[in-house]
């Protein structure tokens, strides 16, 4: 995996957490395959996949429930593989927040701090500046019962962080919250870590998430680490077509090869040639082999006639086939017979000012070859 030279800089900061070849292995099933990565201090990580790509498995492993099969994890640049959780100075956050209900939201922040013996005097300022930092300040004799769930939250990420952790594990912490509330915790959780400067691993299935909170974002499948990078630049240069397909909303369209270049590859799809640039780590793209030219949708430019792409290198015809307004964009479905008969998923982001199209008619849609990447079939998309 190639990093860029901001990324290469990070990577020599610090060390907090450095995962080293680490497997997971049940029976014949690897949930984790020679995983490896060094996170520098004070960086926001988050894991970001689908079910079952071995996200939570690796996240279980750097927090000691689980000794890995192979490999092995350094925190503070100790080996911490024979070290018991509880031994571990970590804070967790997981999606069932665990929280105490006969206790009040000071009893359940002050928690950890008596288990861990400390000055009793000094235990009830501490409690009030973690209850502050997540804005619960006059909430300290709240009971649990009596909070909403985003207060729950804001509980339980006081309570991980109150005993200073050297690291902080978020587990789906925001999974079963609503869209809105999910979407200011994700804020909160950024504007806390950068506070504090605590280093954090946070693991989520949510793509907005990860790109919202997180400083670096590994992507996971099939229990294999499929690109580390910065979140814009996962986005616009994914490594292989499963990064370019999980993060965004991406069409596809393949074909056989029919000349590669230093910059552009060009390839047949139905009746047209088709360029795009090739990106990636994944075995070269040779002429006559199959590949898929993956374009985003809100790359893509719909319109009801030529003059409205301007000079686009690629524009062809298409039917509208189903127009949905998600209020900040719409979102369309258009058929194109040129391509096979494909449905291209175009975002309009301004679906006042643009015009609105309806399911039947016919427009224009186009894109430049610097807007599509092309990667080799044995990629997965799935």
């Amino acid at each position: 995996m190639n990093l860029s030279k901001g990324e290469r800089e990070g990577a020599a900061a610090e060390v907090a957490v450095s995962v080293k070849n680490v497997g997971m292995r049940y029976g014949d099933f690897y949930a984790v395959r020679d995983a490896s990565f060094d996170l520098p201090k004070g960086k926001f990580l988050t894991i970001l996949g689908p079910s079952g790509s071995g996200k939570t498995t690796l996240l279980r492993l750097i927090a000691g429930f689980g000794q890995p099969t192979s490999g092995e994890i350094f925190i503070g640049g100790q080996p911490v593989s024979a070290v018991p959780p509880h031994k571990r100075v970590i804070g967790m956050v997981f999606q069932k927040l665990a929280l105490f209900p006969h206790m009040t939201a000071a009893q359940n922040v002050a928690f950890p701090l008596k288990m861990r013996r400390r000055d009793a005097r000094t235990i009830a300022d501490q409690v009030e500046r973690y209850l502050d930092l997540v804005k619960l300040g006059g909430f300290d004799s709240r009971r649990i019962h009596e909070m909403s769930g985003g207060q729950q939250q804001r509980v339980a990420i006081a309570r991980a962080l109150v005993f200073e952790p050297d690291l902080l594990l978020l587990d789906e912490p925001l999974a079963a919250l609503d869209v809105k509330l999910r979407e200011e915790m994700q804020l909160e959780f950024r504007r806390i870590q950068k506070e504090l400067g605590v280093t954090t691993i946070n693991v989520t299935h949510d793509q907005r998430e990860a790109l919202v909170v997180s400083d670096e974002v590994i992507v996971m499948n099939d229990g294999v680490i499929q690109q580390r990078a910065k979140p814009v630049n996962a986005y616009r240069t994914p490594e292989n077509a499963f990064v370019a397909n999980f993060i965004g909303v991406t069409n596809f369209l393949a074909g056989p090869v029919s000349s590669v270049s230093a910059n552009e590859v060009a390839f047949r799809c139905a009746a047209r040639e088709l360029r795009g640039v090739s990106v990636g780590s994944g075995p070269a793209i040779e002429v006559g082999a199959s590949c898929s030219g993956a374009i985003r949708a809100e790359q893509i430019r719909i319109a009801a006639t030529p003059d409205r792409l301007g000079t686009l290198a690629f524009q062809f015809a298409g039917e509208v086939i189903d127009a949905i307004f998600e209020g900040e964009r719409m979102v369309y479905e258009v058929n194109v017979a040129e391509l096979g008969g494909v449905s291209l998923r175009v975002f309009d982001h301004d679906p006042i000012g643009h015009t609105q199209f309806l399911p039947g008619e016919r427009v224009l849609v186009g894109w430049n070859p610097k807007d599509m990447h092309v990667f080799g079939n044995n990629h997965s998309q799935n």
